[in-house]
């Protein structure tokens, strides 16, 4: 669990970036971009998820001790 949390955060952010440019601006709602923009809202929702979970498992090992 220590190696794969922030190899997914990585892929969550990358993911992000590579649809955050593939949106064109002009008209975000329509075609392909409307797909690009569903696409970094969902890998923002899962960085935010990957964190928080990354979050309580530190908040765990700091009630076990």
């Amino acid at each position: 669990m220590k190696i794969i949390l922030p190899i997914l955060i990585i892929i969550s952010i990358s993911i992000c970036i590579f649809n955050f440019f593939q949106i064109d601006w002009d008209n975000p709602l329509i075609g392909k971009s409307s797909v690009a923009l569903i696409g970094v809202l969902a890998s923002a929702s899962s960085f935010l998820l990957l964190v928080i979970l990354l979050i309580s498992k530190k908040i765990a090992q700091k009630l076990k001790k």
